[in-house]
């Protein structure tokens, strides 16, 4: 055999994985092979892969008999919508895909060209777990991979989707990544197994309900995107990518559009309900101000009383953060405060103006809770908002009380511009309860308890509650309609397209975990 056709064989065999059978058996199960991903997730003819003909050096229980090129990881770079991007995936018809030295090797080579080169890093997961026969040289490989992640974190985006098994140790990585996709169905993440679980606890619980995408989804939040198959989770990778730079010293890119940026809808006109405690969809209004209606919501199921996602404006990605009245009526509580808090800060690393769309009756109350630490939670958010540097544009739509009203990006923590629409009620708490303790005795003592405290609500609505109390302070820069909500947005982005601000120095800040 000559030496190009020793390399077209080896080659051949890298390309075969873990051999025909397990490949189809990979496609029986609805899942692409790591190679087939790859392809997916860059650009046509733009992948290159590195590190192919790495093999593994384990000599124990039989492995020297069983070597496989690439030693299942695929790992390489590409473009993504023209941009350099690194990526691996792991490759389940090898030894299930498991971590072994050298396959954690390929991994950290391939983070470290991200950071060198300010690209980022995807991670296709799809792995059994630890390499069982390497012993503690796996655990020492996933460990290598954890600081990596730690490092890049706020330098490089990071995404992780999770397209079959990940469990123990496993999990971590993906979790300090930015954002998790999980895949319906053939997907799942556990510390521990249903097996120990029972063992340990007795408790009854399948894979799926353990740790499926949809409970990672809804329940515990782990996950920020449930995709339908394979084919749905990279093409979100992409779409998700759109949004963001390739690190933290660039700009996000800009797109195109034909959507006039001084665009009026006089739906929004009648959008807030007259009634104070009457629902709406905040949807409505992102999807209404933003570049051709299009709103990329992330961790949608999770936490519905605060809504985050990508939108543009302008053609510039803004990340936007929103109170949702439609669910607990927009009340802070402590998953939603958690919520918001990573997103704005995922968005400060890397250079995304923040939009807040505020109708917030305040914090969520109740024994759960406080017992579960809504004070440490709700500064969380207060925290990430006040610690931002890039663009912040509020706008009140509705209600904006108590010290939510301050958490959600209000002018006195560095808000660069906070507008309100006329419907906006600014106090310390709601009309209702400020008069029930104002006016108490004098609502006793009332010939028509029920007209007095009616009249004393409206002149309290009046007096301290209106926008323009805050707009006579400074607190609000402008009063607007809210047909012009958009084109406000995009004149205030423009403005402060140069704007550079920075915390003191320091090693990093101590945010309330």
């Amino acid at each position: 055999m000559n030496p190009i056709e020793r390399l077209n064989e080896r080659q051949r065999l890298a390309g075969l994985g873990g051999g025909e059978a397990r490949l189809k058996k990979q496609h029986d199960q609805g899942k692409l092979t790591a190679r087939e991903r790859m392809t997916r997730l860059f650009d046509p003819g733009t992948f290159e892969e590195v590190d192919q003909l790495v093999t593994h050096r384990c000599v124990d229980f039989g492995m020297e008999e069983q070597i496989v090129p690439g030693d299942g990881v695929v790992t390489g770079h590409g473009r993504i919508h023209g941009r350099v991007a690194c990526a691996f995936a792991q490759d389940f018809t090898v030894f299930g895909g498991s971590l072994s030295e050298t396959n954690a090797a390929k991994i950290c080579k391939v983070m470290d060209m991200a950071v060198r080169i300010g690209a980022p890093i995807i991670g296709l997961n799809d792995s059994g777990g630890a390499r069982i026969q390497e012993g503690v040289v796996s655990l020492g490989g996933y460990s290598d991979i954890f600081l990596r992640n730690t490092l890049a974190s706020g330098v490089v985006p990071q995404i992780s989707a999770i397209m079959g098994p990940c469990a123990g140790g496993a999990v971590y990585s993906p979790a300090i990544t930015d954002f998790i996709v999980m895949v319906k169905q053939t997907s799942y993440m556990f510390v521990t197994g249903p097996d120990v679980i029972k063992t340990v606890t007795h408790e009854d619980v399948t894979k799926e309900d353990l740790g499926g995408a949809m409970t990672h989804n809804e329940k515990s939040g782990v996950a920020h995107f449930a995709a339908d198959d394979d084919a749905e989770c990279i093409a979100l990778i992409r779409e998700l990518l759109s949004f963001m730079p390739g690190n933290n010293l660039d700009d996000p890119p800009r797109a195109a559009t034909e959507d006039p940026p001084d665009r009026d809808d006089e739906a929004l006109d009648s959008l807030v309900p007259a009634a104070p405690n009457q629902p709406y969809d905040m949807l409505d209004l992102i999807h209404t101000i933003a570049d051709d209606g299009y709103f990329l919501e992330a961790h949608q199921h999770y936490a519905k009383n605060i809504i985050v996602g990508f939108a543009r404006l302008g053609g510039r990605p803004v990340g936007v953060v929103a109170n949702q009245p439609a669910f607990l009526a927009g009340t802070l509580d402590i998953n939603a405060s958690v919520k918001g808090a990573r997103f704005v800060r995922f968005c400060d690393a890397f250079n995304i103006p923040l939009i807040t769309f505020e109708d917030v009756p305040g914090f969520l109350p109740g024994t759960v809770q406080e017992y579960g630490g809504i004070i440490r939670h709700g500064a969380k958010l207060l925290y990430a908002f006040a610690e931002a540097t890039v663009p912040k544009i509020t706008v009140i739509t509705r209600k904006a009380y108590g010290g939510a009203y301050c958490v959600m990006s209000s002018k006195h923590i560095r808000t660069d511009f906070n507008y309100a629409w006329p419907s906006a009620e600014i106090a310390v708490m709601g009309a209702e309860g400020a008069v029930n303790i104002l006016y108490k005795r004098e609502i006793e003592k009332a010939a028509d308890p029920a007209a007095t405290r009616a009249q004393k609500m409206a002149e309290f609505r009046e007096r301290f509650a209106s926008p323009y109390v805050a707009a006579e302070r400074g607190y609000i820069d402008e009063v607007i309609l809210p047909r012009h909500t958009r084109g406000k947005l995009v004149q205030a982005l423009a403005t402060l397209d140069h704007k550079r601000d920075k915390n003191p120095p320091k090693k990093h800040g101590n945010i309330p975990l």
